[in-house]
């Protein structure tokens, strides 16, 4: 599909402010929350919109609840599907718990077992299948053949998109006169959709994805002007593992000002930040943006910078700081 049809496959203003509306019944209007001493940091006014706040603990309840809400009732009687095991396993097994129809996930056999606890909690039904993305998209295939239910991708999706961008949407409500919003970025369904929400309701306010160093292909792909996959990533941000997509990509490429990469060091002192000054939990992903700042404090200087902190699904047990002094 050529950029011309993508971008008209993008969301549109009506859209996002659709599924604003489709969302409000389900979904936390999340809080922003501020910091004098992370300020101090960056030089810059800093508001986080806290989506380690939202239901299932992430962002990605607001993309599966819209789409799973859009869906025409003959549509919902056959189900939804999907394949993940991270946020947007819970979320759409929760989104289609309540609109009372079946949502099936497809995970890698080696899923920690919290993470299939908290799908089955959620009310999703389980197949496993072996550790590679082609068994993921295989066994999702025959599913979806065998039963008819609509796959929900979890970015490569204008509902999905859609939905996400209701959190940007969001926050220039909450906060006016941005000067810049930075997010974190693995498929691109977060920065997409705060990326039309900005050009849709926030112009002037400027977007960047921050990603990590060791997982770059964002960046890469920006820079060259073509979809370029992800290539061993190595990164204790786990849920920016994935790939753009076409659709994303183009959004990005169209509607973004920059992608910029962070250290690991970074992102752990961001997260560890985030936790003592604030005294809230967030995943390495959510804390990619904000270690984005301290790693180029240029950004935030004198600005006023809007953070979306991705998710707060944390393994307290496997802290990244947990054996320091010992």
């Amino acid at each position: 599909m050529n950029e011309k049809n993508l971008l008209a496959a993008a969301p549109t203003r009506e859209d996002i402010e659709r599924a604003a509306e489709r969302i409000a019944p389900f979904a936390h209007r999340t809080p922003v929350l501020t910091c004098r001493s992370l300020d101090e940091m960056t030089g810059g006014k800093l508001f986080f919109k806290c989506e380690n706040f939202q239901k299932v603990g992430a962002f990605k309840f607001r993309g599966a609840v819209n789409s799973v809400f859009s869906l025409t009732p003959e549509a919902a009687r056959r189900g939804v599907a999907t394949h993940s095991s991270g946020n947007h396993a819970q979320a759409l097994a929760l989104a289609a718990r309540l609109r009372k129809i079946p949502a099936t996930i497809v995970m890698p056999e080696t899923s920690p077992r919290v993470k299939q606890a908290a799908v089955r909690g959620y009310g999703g039904e389980i197949v496993f299948c072996a550790p590679t993305l082609a068994a993921r998209e295989a066994t999702l295939a025959r599913l979806i053949a065998e039963s008819g239910a609509e796959f929900i991708h979890p970015y490569n999706d204008a509902r999905v998109i859609a939905g996400q961008a209701t959190c940007a949407r969001e926050l220039l409500d909450q906060v006016p006169d941005l000067d810049l919003i930075v997010t974190p970025v693995g498929g691109g369904g977060l920065t997409g959709g705060t990326a039309l929400a900005v050009h849709y309701f926030g112009s002037p306010t400027e977007v960047i994805a921050a990603e990590p160093a060791g997982a770059d292909d964002a960046r890469r792909s920006f820079l060259s002007g073509r979809l370029l996959p992800s290539e061993n990533p190595r990164t204790i941000a786990d849920g920016l593992l994935t790939s753009l997509s076409e659709l994303t990509f183009t959004i990005l490429r169209r509607h973004v000002r920059d992608v910029q990469t962070v250290s690991e060091e970074n992102i752990v002192s961001a997260m560890r930040h985030i936790f003592e000054r604030m005294k809230i939990l967030v995943e390495p992903s959510a804390a990619v943006p904000f270690g984005l700042l301290l790693e180029n404090r240029a950004l935030a200087a004198g600005r006023r910078v809007g953070i979306i902190l991705s998710g707060g699904n944390v393994d307290l047990a496997s802290l990244p700081w947990r054996d320091e002094g010992r």
